[in-house]
């Protein structure tokens, strides 16, 4: 169109995409809401005083990946802030699943590493979270599970391209 006159066609895709924002706002709202279930945490964090938070296990997920990391590497790896990180440490070396030592050639600087309990934890829990996937999936067929992961996997790009954005502003 010319004359600055606004082209309907545009109208009409900018409101199709507001409603698949939406819809995907509201699936991850559902994902969130389904993770937070009683069911779904005890299954993957265990329960009663050996129950782990979900920020615990993104911490013991992320520790067993290394044979040790610096807490600023660490939060990091988590995106959080290094007290966040720190936090969630302290709660798993007091579980017996994390521990403390000092750097080697820095003694200033302390490392941190899944224990053999930690390391025992999360292949339990990673067991228990593949086959629950595992039932998840089933539901979806072979080039449908490929397109899945692909899509997500560039959601979260995009999320972090979003963030890193907004830092810089």
């Amino acid at each position: 169109m010319s004359g600055g006159a606004p082209d309907p066609s545009s109208a009409v895709a900018l409101d199709g995409d507001r409603e698949l924002a939406r819809r995907v706002g509201l699936a991850w709202r559902e994902l969130r809401r389904g993770a937070a279930m009683t069911v779904l945490r005890e299954l993957f964090f265990g329960v009663g005083d050996d129950a782990l938070e979900p920020g615990q296990m993104d911490t013991l997920d992320t520790l067993v990946r290394e044979p040790a990391w610096r807490m600023g590497d660490l939060a990091d790896a988590l995106r959080v802030d290094p007290s966040t990180a720190t936090r969630a440490v302290e709660r798993l070396v007091k579980a017996g699943l994390a521990e403390r030592t000092p750097c080697s050639d820095d003694k200033r600087v302390v490392k941190v590493s899944a224990t053999p309990a930690g390391h025992q934890r999360f292949a339990t829990v990673s067991a228990i979270r593949n086959d629950a996937l595992d039932r998840i999936l089933s539901r979806y067929e072979p080039d449908e599970r490929e397109v899945l992961a692909e899509y997500l996997e560039r959601f979260v790009r995009a999320l972090d391209e979003m963030v890193a954005d907004l830092d810089r502003d």
